[in-house]
């Protein structure tokens, strides 16, 4: 099987230093782990990885596709979760909101879309909550507990019906037991056919036990600021 990203001498400085690398790997798991401590570079490598940041040296495929050249088109056939000041939730708002926020997005121009029922918003997060009971769509986000709100982005993420989902800093779901529940709903999603990778600050096996597939896990360089 050909890898989905195929990383040589990726390295990427800042004028503090090193941010990561070079790093040289593969990702062709359905669910993998890039893994390493805070100031590691993960949040910045996974950006490069969904085309949404260059890399200052090395050569980057994704999805058969030369990055930074073909970023745009990487970004078509990827989403991201997770990340602090880019899809963060608020919330004020309601899930029907921000459920319709995200299609309005992803829609034609043209499209209109109306306030999104129970149903909708059901569709809209079926896959990723699975038996996790789904909030109604006039549930307000802050009343949300840490899973739901985390399986909430991932949501979003997912109506775009990506090839790559990029996942960035589990350990932001503090509770061991939500952090589980997120661990299996990720599972789900890479057994449906989406390729996964999640930025974490450690390996947590014991977690995984009953995950199928099993994550696959990346270090990032230690030295990496």
């Amino acid at each position: 099987m050909q890898p989905v990203i195929t990383a040589e001498g990726l390295s990427l400085s800042a004028a503090r230093g090193p941010v990561y690398g070079p790093l040289s790997f593969s990702v062709d798991g359905p669910l993998n782990v890039l893994y390493g401590p805070a100031g590691s570079g993960r949040t910045s490598l996974l950006l490069t990885l969904a085309g949404r940041m260059k890399a200052e040296d090395g050569t980057l495929e994704v999805l058969g596709h030369d990055l930074p050249r073909n970023a745009r088109e990487v970004q078509k056939h990827t989403a991201i979760a997770g990340f602090e000041d880019i899809d963060v939730l608020e919330p004020g708002v309601t899930v029907g909101q921000a459920v319709r926020e995200r299609e309005a997005w992803l829609a034609p121009w043209w499209s209109i879309l109306g306030k999104p029922t129970d149903r909708q918003v059901a569709r809209a997060c079926a896959s990723v909550f699975g038996t996790t009971e789904i909030p109604a769509a006039s549930t307000v986000i802050w009343n949300l507990g840490e899973a739901e709100q985390f399986l909430l982005r991932l949501s979003l993420a997912m109506l775009g019906t990506p090839s790559i989902l990029f996942v960035d800093d589990i350990e932001q779901v503090h509770s061991a037991e939500a952090r589980r529940l997120v661990w299996e709903r990720l599972a789900a999603i890479a057994a449906a056919g989406t390729t996964v990778v999640v930025g974490a600050a450690s390996l947590e096996t014991g977690l995984w036990d009953d995950l199928e597939p099993r994550p696959s896990a990346l270090l990032l360089s230690q030295e990496a600021n």
